[in-house]
């Protein structure tokens, strides 16, 4: 038997394991249009434990080549009937939006392919019950999907950034060379204060790490270690750190750089500078690229030289977005653009016209109408017929002749007296009735 002496915990260097079962800690959005429809279907089928099992011994590939989508014939039933709905309530969003989306193209024209693509994710030849090709589709439209997000993003920045260059420099058109000279003074003092910032670790680097490791965490940067930072910010604790967690590690660095109440920092570009450290590291330590950095991914990437001396970083204001020949080309496609509405805007104003000419001549017919009626009226007063209205009906009557509307106002039995002058008239028009009828 051993004897030792015990051995004293400094617990202002431990940090309690939290408690996550309790309280779901929800992922960040993929950014995809059918993110929602995509984190239902999987919780759901999460809730089945043959397909869990399944699920968490699968490797990419089987996940990708759509092996993994033939285990859904063995989920219970249960399970199937809740994937059902889910799919009927996507078919009918997807539904929404493509009548909204043909609504706004009415004038455009519709762009069949663009609406279609809106379905990738999903069998829309059967609307009714979740298959084994839907899972299929949505895995496969998903993994191509989050493969291009990143490459879009960056064409969509490339986009702003010209914007950018292509607006200032039409400012400075309209300008007289002194305030030229001082806006574009201006311009670079900006330029110069932005890059004036400390030194951007390389990221994933064990310098940036550990800046994390002490600033963001709270701990010392002499006690590091790579398991324990890796279980510490897998938030979720998932066993991986996903893109969303990774991208969590570099805002230390971003804060150099990026401050949102300087006037010469944009916000924008510093989530493309997010990006962009997130997706070198992903390049770097992401093994067999399932978007996922597993424990053991992650110990390997600390053995590399990279991770103990790696190269500088450079930032983006370092770095050239886009060349001349792109700007001219961007503008050229916003002169195509700006001389489509330019078109579109004159079609529109001759719409407008034709429909003032044609309000103007309906206007011109109804005055001309009222005139001929005015103009009957005086003929007939002046040939002694008293005018008549719309239907013929006598506008006055003379008098002693009773209107016929009156009819109504003295009906059968009343205990009025006729005039005399009435009914005399009356007679006449009766003895005149029964010789027609009897010649």
């Amino acid at each position: 038997m051993l004897e030792a002496v015990p051995i004293d915990i400094d617990k202002t260097k431990v940090k309690e394991e939290e408690h996550i079962e309790s309280a779901k800690i929800d992922n960040p959005d993929t950014g995809l249009y059918y993110d929602a429809y995509l984190r239902q279907v999987i919780d759901v089928l999460e809730t089945d434990k043959h397909f869990r099992e399944k699920l968490q011994t699968a490797d990419i590939e089987a996940i990708k080549s759509g092996k993994l989508s033939k285990e859904l014939d063995l989920v219970s039933h249960h399970v199937r009937t809740k994937l059902d709905e889910l799919k009927r309530q996507e078919v009918a969003r997807l539904r929404m939006l493509i009548k909204a989306k043909m609504d706004s193209f009415q004038d455009s024209g519709v762009d069949h392919q663009f609406l279609l693509k809106q379905f990738e994710h999903l069998n829309h030849n059967n609307p009714h019950t979740f298959e084994a090709k839907d899972l299929d589709m949505l895995i496969k439209t998903a993994t191509h999907d989050l493969e291009n997000y990143d490459k879009a993003h960056h064409e969509e920045f490339k986009k702003y950034e010209m914007l950018k260059e292509h607006e200032r420099r039409e400012y400075l058109k309209t300008l007289d060379e002194e305030k030229r000279r001082l806006e574009e003074s201006k311009y670079e003092e900006m330029k110069k204060k932005h890059g004036d910032h400390p030194k951007v670790n390389h990221p994933g680097s064990k310098d940036q790490l550990k800046e994390v490791w002490e600033e963001a965490d709270g701990l010392d940067p002499n006690d590091f270690d790579p398991k324990t930072f890796f279980k510490l910010h897998d938030v979720n604790n998932d066993g991986f750190l996903d893109e969303q967690e990774l991208e969590a590690l570099f805002t230390k660095e971003l804060e150099k750089v990026y401050d949102p109440k300087n006037e010469e920092d944009d916000m924008v570009e510093m989530e493309e500078e997010r990006l962009r450290m997130r997706e070198h590291v992903m390049n770097e330590v992401d093994i067999n690229r399932d978007r996922l950095v597993t424990l053991e991914e992650f110990l390997r990437a600390t053995e590399k030289r990279e991770f103990l001396e790696p190269d500088s970083w450079e930032t983006l204001d370092q770095q050239q977005i886009f060349t001349e020949e792109d700007l001219k080309e961007f503008e050229s496609h916003i002169s195509q653009q700006e001389d489509e509405l330019q078109k579109q805007a004159l079609e529109l104003q001759k719409k407008k016209e034709e429909l003032q000419r044609q309000h103007d001549h309906l206007q011109a017919q109804r005055q001309e109408l009222q005139q001929a009626v005015q103009q009957m009226e005086r003929k007939k007063l002046e040939q002694g017929h008293p005018p008549t209205g719309p239907d013929g009906e006598l506008k006055f009557h003379p008098p002693g002749a009773q209107p016929v509307g009156d009819a109504q106002n003295h009906p059968a039995g009343n205990s009025h007296a006729l005039p005399p002058e009435n009914i005399q008239v009356q007679e006449a028009a009766a003895r005149q009735d029964q010789a027609q009828s009897h010649p």
